[in-house]
């Protein structure tokens, strides 16, 4: 079904484009670099064998990443005002600490609990930012009419 969806989508419609990203404020650049570094250094860190050097390493690109993208977000309103999605970013500030805490504790399975809901919570707060009208929907799918959120 879904394949049938694909190919009868006209994907000349489709044009991903930089050009609302290069146009943004510089916050939501520093925000949008910090979570894709995020997002590339959790999808490392989970294929690789848990406790090694590289593991640790690719950790800490993670955890300044993260730190960053959520303070960042504190400067991204719509209108002025925050939304239900800067609670993750609160929780975010909050669980970073608790999961490094929890290692140097010897507590793996609350490092890794930690790690993996903090990952989670990127996932989903990045398929928000897919919603029409949104910056990253208009990388994606080229949207030039609406204004950026």
């Amino acid at each position: 079904m879904l394949g049938a969806t694909l190919a009868s989508c006209d994907c000349k419609d489709i044009a991903m484009t930089l050009a609302p990203l290069l146009a943004a404020p510089t916050i939501m650049q520093v925000h949008v670099l910090s979570a894709l570094i995020s997002l590339a250094a959790g999808l490392t860190v989970l294929v690789l064998r848990k406790g090694t050097a590289r593991h640790r390493l690719i950790g800490w690109v993670f955890v300044v990443a993260m730190a960053l993208t959520a303070a960042s977000s504190a400067f991204i309103t719509s209108n002025g005002r925050y939304s239900a999605i800067h609670l993750l970013s609160v929780l975010t500030i909050v669980n970073l600490p608790y999961a490094i805490i929890m290692r140097r504790r010897g507590n793996i399975v609350a490092h890794r609990s930690a790690m993996l809901w903090l990952f989670a919570g990127l996932v989903v707060a990045g398929a928000f930012t897919l919603v029409p009208g949104r910056l990253m929907n208009k990388l994606a799918f080229g949207d030039t009419t609406a204004p950026i959120r």
